[in-house]
């Protein structure tokens, strides 16, 4: 969507079992980083990277109830969303609005921890889904 001002940045996998998806994710390849809790959010993430496929956010519950209690009420997996990364965030919203999508902002713009404190927010785009974007 770089018409929009967005570039992919990785893709965000909810699960239950981390171990499991970690494992198989080494099994392709993956490298995992530690693993990181962050309080806003209330998970626990990992961030996997591959020299030749995307990233991969591992997310997983805390002890403290947090977004990922209603996607995993009915499964123990999901792709959760996919992230992009833009330099001018209200550029970007106003292009998708533009371009027709209806964009609702589901969590505003706070500092990540995996990311170096960079704002990160999240919206559903009708008829794709959820999207992450990380602000710079």
């Amino acid at each position: 969507m770089e018409n929009v001002g967005l570039a992919f940045d990785h893709f965000g996998l909810a699960t239950r079992n981390p171990d499991k998806a970690l494992s198989f994710l080494a099994g392709l390849g993956y490298q995992a980083g530690g693993m990181i809790y962050d309080p806003l959010q209330k998970v626990n993430l990992v961030l996997c990277l591959s020299a030749d496929m995307p990233t991969v956010e591992v997310i997983f519950p805390s002890e403290e109830r947090g977004p990922l209690s209603a996607i995993l009420a009915d499964r123990s997996e999901s792709l959760y969303h996919l992230c992009y990364r833009s330099h001018d965030l209200p550029t970007s919203l106003a292009a998708m609005k533009q371009a027709g999508h209806r964009v609702i902002e589901v969590a505003p713009p706070q500092p990540a921890v995996l990311f170096d404190n960079k704002p990160v927010s999240f919206y559903l785009v009708k008829g794709f889904g959820l999207i992450e974007i990380i602000e710079g």
